[in-house]
């Protein structure tokens, strides 16, 4: 049995609107009584995540800001793998740049974040990345669907989970990944298993190993139903 699970959260094990899938949360509860260790990975904040976790019923294990941060259970330290110096240097070259167009960027939570930046969804993320890309900063320009996020080359969610792998005495190869956003996709490859929920975009249904039929947190549901029989048979 796949021995751990990394799930993202909006999206995923929510409903259309951002309401969290109570289905789903009774899923992950029922993985974890049965010693299935549940990883929540967002593009969120850290002080979110422990709030959901807490909420929800995981140890505190959590892979945020896009990777860009991570942690095992809710006492252990900190890991920081992104540069948020280089994401604020590219935020203020963005700022600039749109600002002559009347259009203003204002950082979410920032705050509350230690390696990514983030910010509403009111610029062409596709126009961002040209703007980067000739100011020679190296930037990922990431839209979840929810807010538009600047991390630090080679950071991912992928990436974190491989490290948080190793923390816990596992490979990525003993994981189930699902996910519904590009930000999932390197996760999703990682994984022993990679799943998209029906709601994801073609290039992430294309870097997962299986697409559920229900979308949102029901083909989360669907997913671990059909990765854990066992445990949803009794």
């Amino acid at each position: 049995m796949l021995k751990a699970l990394v799930t993202d959260v909006d999206g995923t094990i929510t409903d259309r609107r951002r309401r969290i899938n109570t289905a789903a949360i009774e899923a992950v509860r029922t993985l974890v009584d049965a010693g299935v260790r549940v990883v929540l990975a967002s593009g969120n904040t850290v002080c979110f995540m422990d709030g959901l976790c807490k909420m929800v019923g995981t140890d505190g294990t959590i892979i945020g800001e896009n990777g860009g941060v991570y942690r095992r259970g809710f006492s252990g330290p900190l890991h920081i793998p992104g540069d948020q110096k280089i994401c604020l240097e590219a935020f203020e070259v963005l700022n600039d740049h749109f600002a002559g167009r009347g259009v203003g960027l204002e950082l979410l939570s920032a705050q509350y974040r230690f390696a990514d930046v983030a910010f509403a969804r009111n610029i062409d993320p596709d126009e961002a990345r040209a703007v980067l890309r000739d100011h020679h900063l190296p930037v990922r320009v990431l839209d979840t669907g929810f807010a538009i996020h600047l991390q630090a080359p080679g950071v991912n969610k992928g990436t974190a989970m491989r490290e948080l792998a190793a923390d816990m005495g596992l490979s990525p190869g003993e994981m189930l990944a699902i996910g519904d956003s590009e930000n999932d996709i390197e996760m999703l490859r990682a994984a022993g298993i990679g799943v998209a929920v029906q709601n994801a975009p073609g290039p992430t249904r294309a870097a997962a190993d299986w697409v559920s039929e229900s979308a949102y947190g029901d083909g989360f549901v669907e997913a671990v139903k059909k990765y854990y029989p066992d445990l949803f048979s009794r």
